[in-house]
């Protein structure tokens, strides 16, 4: 859902990753294991386009993670693109 309102947004690039094993503020550890399938499990979305252009998108979807409760962190971090 957010790869897709981020390209519907109109920003560059979107990619999800999903780990192998995590925890946050409930301190629940959550963790892949090849017998298990599972929908819980940490997930980064990692978004790449200019600042200017993320922040009002993260004010779109930040309504959503509000009323979702805890268990997701939304971070901004500078970065540089060597190769596109």
């Amino acid at each position: 859902m957010i790869v897709y309102a981020a390209g519907s947004f109109g920003l560059t690039g979107a990619a999800v990753l999903k780990g192998i094993m995590g925890y946050g503020a409930s301190s629940e550890v959550y963790s892949s294991k090849l017998w298990e399938i599972s929908e819980k499990g940490p997930l980064i979305i990692e978004i790449i386009d200019e600042s200017h252009k993320i922040e009002p998108f993260i004010d779109h979807i930040k309504p959503y993670f509000e009323k979702a409760g805890k268990g997701h962190v939304v971070t901004l971090d500078e970065t540089t693109v060597v190769i596109h």
